[in-house]
């Protein structure tokens, strides 16, 4: 009889002790374990990050650390950390959270730039949208046998990185990055593109170099196609481009003009030795002197035929442009402009 109430005390006692142990896996495992109000919270995990820096990003947004580190361990999610974006929702319990930060390489990001006027300044920008720094972004973007095996040149090779939007990883390195805008580069130039840039007796290197001329002379969208066919007019008569756009590209590599605004093209820029100077060189420059829109490119695969030879910017259309097929009707307009913008105050 006492042996068995002894039996009895163990027993109970083994399902009190069961009974705590299973309340704490219950509350390691299926309890809800967010502190945060969002419906969800998103945290960036490092390539090579150890458990250490994933706990100090998660311990903001969970109401019990212990808990989850527990179970961590029990899961082995402390040797086995996946870098990347990854979601938490809301009311999400440990094990939940968990299984959705170590599947796969997280969530894909939207990076997206435009108008970026210089390698560094787009390795720049995409540097803020995904985990590789601006200088191994620079790298890979100048690699000299990346560039010379796609046909490309330092000056050509901004022109590879066509303004949009795309889905990456965020842990994307460098290299994938460039390898995926060259992809989306030879994607953009498809047979048909391929086949109006031939027309125009232009390779698509040539096609971006021009539009970027085009981008700088006009944001219009509907004026853009004129504006191009200004320049193939020029072109195929072998006269030169004389841009100012690229006047100010010349100009804006010397020092003197480092820490200035040109608002107002002059003579003396019409001088500077430089290949982008369109005055003094025929033909078009060594490159892009800007990242231009999609919509100049189209531009100039769709140059509106006319015979204009020449623009002006229209005094009375802040923005738009008189166009002109004599010099002197060209000289008209521009003397126009030049008197509003003297009357302006702009003298340089």
């Amino acid at each position: 009889m006492y042996i068995k109430k002894i039996l009895w005390a163990v027993a109970l006692l083994g399902l009190f002790i069961f009974g705590i142990f299973a309340y704490y896996i219950y509350g390691a495992m299926f309890k809800p374990n967010t502190a945060f109000n969002n419906n969800v919270a998103y945290i960036y995990i490092p390539t090579e990050a150890k458990y250490n820096e994933v706990r100090s990003h998660l311990e903001p947004l969970l109401k019990d650390i212990n808990s989850f580190d527990a179970l961590a361990k029990q899961k082995k999610y402390t040797t086995n950390i996946k870098s990347g974006k990854f979601a938490i929702n809301k009311g999400m319990n440990n094990n939940d959270i968990i299984n959705s930060i170590r599947i796969g390489k997280g969530l894909e990001v939207t990076t997206s730039f435009n108008n970026q006027n210089s390698l560094e300044a787009l390795a720049g920008r995409i540097s803020i949208q995904i985990e590789a720094d601006s200088t191994s972004l620079l790298q890979s973007m100048e690699d000299e046998l990346f560039l010379k095996s796609n046909g490309f040149t330092n000056a050509s090779a901004l022109g590879m990185y066509l303004p949009n939007s795309y889905k990456f990883y965020w842990n994307t390195t460098a290299e994938q990055f460039r390898d995926k805008m060259l992809y989306e580069y030879k994607r953009f130039w498809n047979e048909s593109r391929r086949a109006k840039a031939k027309a125009l007796n232009l390779s698509p290197n040539e096609v971006i170099t021009l539009a970027s001329i085009v981008h700088e002379e006009s944001k219009k969208k509907e004026e853009q196609p004129r504006v191009a066919g200004v320049y193939i007019n020029r072109l195929r008569i072998g006269m030169p481009l004389q841009a100012d756009p690229t006047l100010k590209f010349a100009a804006y590599q010397l020092p003197k003009y480092k820490t200035t605004v040109i608002r107002r093209v002059l003579n003396v820029h019409k001088e500077i030795d430089s290949p982008y100077n369109t005055y003094k060189n025929l033909g078009l420059p060594p490159g892009l002197i800007a990242m231009p829109d999609l919509s100049a490119v189209n531009a100039v695969l769709n140059a509106e035929k006319h015979n204009y030879l020449y623009f002006a910017a229209d005094a009375k259309r802040i923005g738009y442009h008189k166009f002109a097929k004599t010099l002197a009707q060209h000289n008209n307009n521009a003397r126009e402009y030049q008197r509003y913008l003297s009357s302006q105050g702009i003298n340089k």
